[in-house]
């Protein structure tokens, strides 16, 4: 499906233009026709003939399809007051239809609107010279055409067609319809990487069906049924229906100016600017890395850091301060990497074209294209290694983008990556089992192919590297922090790496999984700890710890409390031992040294199998021990399932 927008002066015959050609008059509102003049975008769509190839010969992609020779039609309005209006409708075109008025020629709107389509990249387009009815002068038109000329020489439009043509007469107007159709022919394809996005430039709402909005879809497909996030705001809702020049369909087509009956969503929630896409699969943003060109013959003169500017790109405006990167200040025609910082955010992916345009006088200053969307951080100026990165991207190879979307979103699934990165999924299925073979790439668990659809989190190796070395940081910090412990719990862990993130538990453990096979960190039974690490006391430390395990020898079966050995260490040197496994707890205040606990269980189970069993009197008196002490030691062996109580005995188990 294919779109044409119109361009150029006020009254220069646009919209009378499109009803010659259509049959529809793009002038909905009444107060367009109360002054003659459109105001807000309109649209329309026709039927083309068959493409003609370069001999003339009737081909080409408009003709193999009887549905590609329908193609929708924006109309835009042409005087100064209202040309953000006209940037909402010019962002999706396949083709421009370039109007000039015979009778004047080029005039101020003329050279505007051809700055912005220059600014877009208009993929193709076609002059029409109206009104030529009223021109009685043979040698005008040659005149006329020849500053045209002259004016579109270095542009988008320097080679288009410029065909004469009357909205009164139809003189020329199956010739307009013709060379429409043979530019259209040779525009690029609709890129389709299933990655759907439609730019809100209208809204309104239907007696008995709701919200309707619509716009031009680009790179992917919408269909019935189908589940979608506005963005920004994140609202979700639903399509309920969807029409394409008036007419039903079940699947919306890249390229096609599309109706969109949405439930779920109130017309009030919704405004021109909003992008509708699936849900999770594009961002907003309020900070943008692009590359901007200045229109040469501005008359604002040059762009200045911190300027105040009014960013559009596809149906969204909005306020924004330039930072510029590599230049005090660009010039008239000149170009240079800035960082725009937008006042309200914005749905952008990269790739996108922009305008930038002075608020006061209101004037085109310049354009280019969005290279990064999610930029880490406000960039300071003049640093060579972000311009390198800006470069990189800017010539886009797969694995530069890949590598990008990456970093700004890691760990991240492998399909919401590859959305991220703006490629095709062939593209981005080969570039990625590449990157995986090359190390480049890792994925956290198994990534069962194709990895396009893959769900499984992914790290860069640089992020790898990065978290690994946190990981490292945070232990030694840990160590140093707490000596006498024998590393840190597992979700104290998480929370001290993860920040304000959320980790899924699965994917934590990924991480705890790498890091042990790499050697990063080890397992000290329900703690993890550097690799090596070891409790070691102190001189002074290692002296209370002798005095107390001498205490523990003296009297084995009736050793200190928890509470005196703390009072003749400290509960950290307490808790180190229970860690070492010198001493082992069985109650609250019941401690052993390990080898005296190992010789009493050894002692009670040769005990009940010569007897048949145990009570807690007899392990008093078998060990000369007390009450408190003999009560402990059974219930620890009824716990570890050793024994079982019978009354007031105790069996194996």
């Amino acid at each position: 499906m294919r779109v044409i927008g119109t361009a150029g002066h006020v009254d220069h015959g646009k919209s009378t233009l499109v009803h010659a050609l259509t049959g529809i008059d793009p002038d909905r509102l009444r107060e367009e026709k109360e002054r003659e003049m459109t105001i807000d975008l309109g649209f329309a769509w026709l039927t083309l003939p068959p493409a003609r190839d370069a001999g003339g010969q009737v081909g080409g992609e408009i003709a193999a399809n009887p549905l590609d020779s329908t193609v929708g039609v924006v109309d835009v309005p042409g005087h100064i007051d209202f040309i953000k209006n006209m940037l909402a409708g010019v962002g999706g075109i396949d083709a421009a239809l370039f109007v000039v008025a015979a009778d004047e020629g080029v005039m101020p709107q003329t050279e505007e609107h051809l700055a912005i389509l220059d600014l877009l990249q208009a993929p193709a387009g076609v002059v029409a010279l109206t009104k030529v009815d009223v021109i009685t002068d043979e040698g005008w038109l040659d005149l006329v055409e020849a500053d045209l000329l002259e004016t579109l020489a270095g542009t988008c439009l320097a080679d288009a067609p410029i065909v004469p043509v009357s909205a009164r007469t139809g003189q020329g107007l199956e010739a307009l319809k013709q060379a429409l159709a043979d530019v259209l022919a040779t525009a690029p394809p609709r890129r389709d990487r299933d990655q759907p996005r439609l730019p809100i430039d209208r809204v309104f709402s239907v007696a008995g069906f709701g919200t309707v909005v619509t716009g031009t879809l680009s790179d992917g497909q919408f269909r019935l049924g189908d589940e979608v996030e506005i963005v920004p705001g994140g609202l979700r809702a639903r399509i309920r229906g969807l029409q394409t020049h008036k007419r039903a369909v079940e699947t919306g087509l890249p390229g096609s100016r599309l109706a969109i009956n949405l439930t779920g969503v109130h017309p009030d929630e919704l405004a021109r600017g909003m992008v509708v896409a699936r849900p999770g699969a594009l961002r907003s943003t309020r900070l943008v890395d692009v590359r901007l060109r200045l229109v040469a013959n501005s008359a604002v003169g040059p762009l200045r850091h911190n300027q105040a500017v009014d960013f559009f790109s596809g149906a969204a405006q909005v306020v924004a301060r330039t930072r510029l990167l590599d230049a005090e200040e660009i010039p008239p025609g000149g170009s240079g990497w800035v960082q725009l910082r937008l006042e309200s955010p914005v749905a952008l992916v990269a790739g996108d074209r922009f305008i930038i345009r002075q608020p006061s006088p209101s004037v085109t200053v310049g354009g280019g294209q969005v290279v990064d969307p999610y930029p880490r951080r406000r960039w300071r100026r003049f640093q060579r290694d972000v311009l390198d990165q800006l470069e990189a991207l800017a010539r886009g190879t797969p694995e530069d983008l890949l590598l990008h979307a990456l970093a700004t979103m890691e760990p991240v699934p492998f399909k919401t990556l590859v959305e991220g990165s703006g490629l095709d999924a062939a593209t981005a299925e080969v570039t990625l089992t590449a990157m995986i073979a090359k190390g480049q790439v890792l994925p956290l668990g198994v990534a069962q192919p194709p990895l396009v659809n893959s769900h499984t989190p992914a790290l860069s190796i640089g992020g790898w590297h990065h978290l690994a070395a946190r990981m490292a940081d945070v232990l030694a910090e840990y160590h140093a922090q707490y000596p006498l412990r024998p590393g840190v719990a597992r979700e104290e862990l998480k929370s001290r790496l993860q920040g304000r993130d959320k980790w899924p538990a699965k994917l934590f453990n990924e991480f705890i999984a790498r890091g042990i096979a790499e050697t990063i960190l080890e397992e000290a039974g329900e703690y993890l700890c550097r690799p090596g690490h070891r409790i070691v006391f102190t001189p002074e430390q290692q002296a209370r710890v002798t005095a107390l395990l001498d205490a523990f020898r003296r009297q084995p079966y009736t050793p200190p409390s928890m509470a005196e050995s703390s009072t003749v260490t400290s509960p950290e040197i307490v808790s180190a031992l229970l860690h070492q496994g010198i001493l082992v707890r069985l109650s609250e205040d019941v401690l052993f040294l390990r080898e005296t606990y190992d010789e009493i269980v050894a002692g009670v189970v040769a005990f009940i199998q010569g007897h048949g069993s145990m009570t807690v009197a007899q392990v008093r008196d078998t060990f000369d021990t007390s009450r408190k002490y003999a009560l402990a030691i059974m219930e620890r062996l009824d716990e570890r399932r050793v024994t079982r109580r019978v009354g007031d005995e105790r069996v194996l188990r």
